[in-house]
């Protein structure tokens, strides 16, 4: 038998891309030839692979239960045959984009920018924000890095646990509720500002609330953390955000926090990239980079 491994990165590429036309943008072919290719490991494996649905293609039950072992093979053998390297950071010149939460970027940016400059001075960073809706950044490459409270659903995506965060009520010193017990009912009653890149009047911290029968009031919502609190430090709104990624914000504008006298779990904080990055040695070392910027805050008096 004759076994063309040509058709193993064809195969790899249609199944993340999940499409004829992105699969030969990919691979640097015109659809016509990637519709050809896709004939011939039809016929190799005796499965459809990717099926119409309308106006997109479905993998099959078979191209799902292989999707993994084909990525890896070829991951394999693309290393097999580059040459070995060590990575001189000294001369390293990449660009690297990192996406997350506008608290994420204000709390590891200063130190994970301080490492890069120090430790790879013609590495450059992008540091964008959360986009308003869910994307395929991190499948199509042009995003390396996102750090999120979710874990992405996408099989080749990879996630690691970074750490957990608290939310505490932020307010300004003039505020009477800083003085007492904060209760729920004390809570509830304040006028409150919320954090929303999408502009919702509410959030999980309602949902508990209405479940307590102690509705509040929701004056506004602001686009991002730092917006937010500088509400908060003009008025006596307040707000509910993360402890450990807000932390130099709110000391910088002289806001006080309580807890929230709430049950409501830590909100977790996860790294992902695209497993293709999964050997690639510069992109190993920026992981570690977020990942020291992030235990940074931890270790913070």
């Amino acid at each position: 038998m004759h076994l063309d491994l040509n058709l193993l990165t064809a195969l790899d590429a249609l199944l993340e891309e999940g499409s004829v036309a992105g699969a030969a943008d990919r691979l640097h072919l015109s659809a016509p030839a990637m519709s050809r290719t896709l004939g011939r490991i039809r016929r190799a494996t005796g499965d459809q692979i990717l099926v119409r649905t309308g106006r997109t293609m479905t993998p099959t039950p078979h191209a799902l239960a292989v999707q993994s072992e084909v990525h890896d093979l070829v991951q394999r053998a693309r290393a097999a045959l580059a040459p070995e390297r060590e990575l001189d950071l000294a001369t390293l010149d990449r660009v690297f984009t990192l996406r997350g939460h506008d608290a994420v970027t204000v709390a590891i940016g200063p130190r994970l920018l301080d490492a890069v400059q120090h430790q790879a001075p013609d590495v450059s960073v992008r540091l964008l924000a959360e986009p308003s809706g869910d994307t395929n950044d991190l499948r199509h490459g042009q995003v390396d890095l996102e750090i999120g409270s979710t874990e992405p659903e996408l099989p080749e995506i990879r996630t690691e646990l970074l750490g957990h965060d608290e939310l505490v009520v932020a307010m300004r010193p003039e505020n009477p509720l800083l003085r007492g017990r904060m209760t729920v009912a004390r809570f509830a009653g304040a006028d409150h500002v919320i954090v929303s890149r999408r502009g919702r009047l509410s959030d999980p911290v309602d949902v508990t609330l209405d479940g307590l029968e102690s509705p509040r009031r929701v004056v506004a919502s602001a686009p991002t953390s730092t917006a937010a609190l500088y509400f908060v430090r003009h008025s006596d709104l307040v707000v509910a955000v993360p402890q450990h990624m807000c932390h130099d914000t709110i000391e910088s504008l002289g806001l006080r926090t309580k807890s929230i006298p709430l049950d409501i779990p830590p909100v977790p904080l996860y790294l992902a990239w695209h497993q293709r990055y999964d050997n690639d040695k510069a992109h190993a070392w920026m992981r570690g980079v977020v990942r020291e910027a992030f235990a940074g805050l931890y270790r913070r008096p």
